[in-house]
């Protein structure tokens, strides 16, 4: 029953973040650019009711908008690491012997290196913008699903029907299409919840550096980032898109464990 309820509490959740990020021209009070010098630096006040920014900028405003941003790099780093590493883990574990042996030394070598100077080698490398900062993210976050996917790979391809289908001439690809890939699509959905959370720490991060959303758009990096100068005499500033990256990473993790828990019985039988 606590499952279920965390289940539910945690894609109502995720699913109002969504559609807010979808919906923001529409539900914004102000425009996420509209300067009004008259009003820089107001306390949340009725009017706006996250305070107001160095520009007079509604703050409400600019994470409502900031959210397509921070959504969009989120779940497209999460999908291009999915694209990515389910081919690459699936290719090494199917194959087997040295060739996956091969193969995961380099994850390994991509392993050794720290996640934040390969993001910000790429990103130095590409143009800053979203798709750049989303390849940059990629590069780092294709590697757990790999290894996700070549673990189920293994279990899954020595299974009698699968044996069944290479003995009857089945081509490869016909294979992970028909009988490997409907088993490991747990794990994988699994996998993918959990890239999300990463993803959107890892571009508030990279722009709390300086190297990602350039303004007048936003993320809630951006945001974050703008507003730590000032946390102590305006902390409505950093405060409010902090709580926004906490509750959408929180929502995604919960998600994630709530999904394991319920497609993995023994998991749950065993904690």
């Amino acid at each position: 029953m606590i499952l279920k309820i965390q289940l539910l509490i945690s894609s109502l959740i995720i699913l109002s973040i969504i559609s807010v990020a979808l919906l923001a021209p529409y539900i914004s009070p102000y425009s996420y650019d509209e300067t009004n010098f008259n009003k820089i630096l107001q306390k949340p006040s009725r009017q706006h009711i996250m305070g107001t920014d160095q520009e007079g900028r509604d703050m409400l405003s600019r994470i409502i908008y900031g959210s397509r941003v921070s959504i969009s790099v989120a779940v497209g780093t999460a999908f291009l690491a999915l694209i990515i590493g389910v081919g690459y883990g699936a290719m090494s574990g199917y194959v087997g012997g040295k060739a996956d042996e091969l193969m995961m030394r380099v994850v390994d070598v991509f392993y050794s290196l720290p996640d934040l100077l390969l993001i910000v080698l790429v990103t130095l490398v590409i143009k800053e913008s979203i798709l750049g900062i989303i390849i940059a993210l990629s590069v780092t976050a294709w590697m757990r699903v790999a290894r996700v996917v070549r673990g189920s790979v293994i279990q899954v391809k020595n299974y009698t029907f699968v044996e069944s289908a290479r003995c009857l001439g089945a081509t490869p690809i016909r294979i992970f299409g028909r009988h490997i890939f409907p088993y490991i699509l747990s794990p994988i959905i699994i996998t993918l919840t959990f890239s999300v959370p990463y993803a959107i720490l890892a571009e508030s991060t990279l722009s709390f550096l300086g190297l990602g959303i350039k303004p007048p758009e936003s993320s809630w990096g951006t945001l974050a980032s703008t507003g730590w100068q000032g946390m102590r005499t305006f902390p409505h500033l950093i405060a409010f898109p902090s709580i926004a990256i906490f509750v959408t990473a929180f929502s995604f993790n919960l998600l994630g464990e709530s999904l394991r828990d319920y497609l993995d019985p023994k998991f749950s039988s065993g904690s």
